[in-house]
């Protein structure tokens, strides 16, 4: 049943992005830390091939999933991504399967657009990030971090009631 779902969501989401709309999904993944975390969700539009550019964050349909990676390179019509913590470049896919463009981050009440490079310091958190002891003190840190934050959005809401 789940399997049955999942291509539904996929062909749902293939369909309204392919006629220019746009999905909003959530990151569930660590291959593109410190980009996109656990939990942030992600406004994706449907894109031209020509209007996505080497740099982007990708949604691309693989194996019956969706996955969020850069576009690394384009050539003829083959795209290859990478995961920003990953250390070795996907297979290349065909341009069809890149189904659209990240166009928004939101992480809790923070909305981010994403950057089309990597600064240094976040290229070094992705090294990092692909050390497992490293990656596992870093979701933890965040998610406590986040847990903060929702802790003073309800404590200003109650002063305010």
């Amino acid at each position: 049943m789940t399997k049955n779902l999942d291509g539904l969501k996929l062909e749902l989401a293939t369909e309204v992005l392919s006629s220019g709309g746009a999905v909003r999904l959530r990151a569930l993944g660590t291959s593109m830390l410190p980009s996109i975390w656990p939990g942030d969700f992600l406004s994706i539009e449907g894109q031209s091939s020509e209007a996505i550019v080497p740099g982007d964050i990708v949604l691309v349909a693989r194996d019956g999933r969706f996955f969020v990676h850069r576009l690394i390179e384009k050539y003829n019509f083959e795209w290859v991504t990478r995961g920003d913590s990953l250390p070795h470049t996907d297979q290349p896919v065909p341009e069809i399967r890149v189904l659209g463009k990240v166009s928004l981050i939101q992480r809790k009440a923070k909305v981010i657009v994403p950057s089309s490079r990597v600064s240094v310091l976040g290229r070094t958190f992705a090294m990092l990030c692909r050390w497992d002891l490293f990656r596992n003190i870093a979701l933890r840190v965040h998610s406590f971090r986040q847990r903060r934050v929702e802790e003073r959005a309800y404590d200003l809401r109650l002063r305010h009631e």
